[in-house]
């Protein structure tokens, strides 16, 4: 386990901020302590320094993984986010959909949202913005997503 390269650090926040711009800082600087990611077998980890510090006695070869899975780098060195990061960006996300329950079923089985799906959708995002997807009731789905169309755009084709 070791820290992040300034390369791969600025692949990770790039795609981070993606989905929850500014809002970075927030994550790492948490109230309830400081949180730090990790490198471990191409994956990255939100891990707590001060469980860092207690797993500094395990050895690289035995550790499986520590704190949450945020992502991993391909081979190609590009960063893919892991569905066990939405839990720590939906609360941050600055761009928000929100999927009628009649289609969350076609949603959750791989395909796209129709505009007639949609319940709602964050004012002002721009093409090929990343947001995170969520329930009517305000829990969010798998993943998250980049919109293809603008609000401004979606909103003149309603009747």
């Amino acid at each position: 386990m070791r820290p992040l390269t300034e390369e791969e650090t600025r692949v990770m926040f790039e795609k981070i901020a993606k989905y929850i711009g500014e809002n970075l800082q927030l994550l790492v600087d948490r109230p309830d302590g400081t949180y730090c990611f990790r490198l471990h077998n191409e994956r990255v980890y939100y891990v707590s320094e001060k469980i860092l510090k207690l797993a500094a006695n395990i050895s690289g070869d035995k550790l499986v993984s520590l704190g949450t899975c945020f992502g991993k780098f391909t081979k190609t060195h590009r960063f893919r986010l892991h569905i066990t990061a939405l839990d720590y960006l939906a609360p941050y996300a600055k761009y928000k959909v929100w999927i009628k329950p009649g289609a969350e079923q076609s949603f959750l089985y791989g395909n796209h949202v129709l505009k007639s799906g949609l319940g709602r959708i964050t004012e002002n995002t721009s093409q090929y913005q990343g947001v995170v997807v969520y329930s009517m009731a305000d829990i969010p789905l798998v993943g998250s997503h980049s919109i293809i169309k603008t609000t401004r755009t979606l909103c003149s084709f309603k009747t």
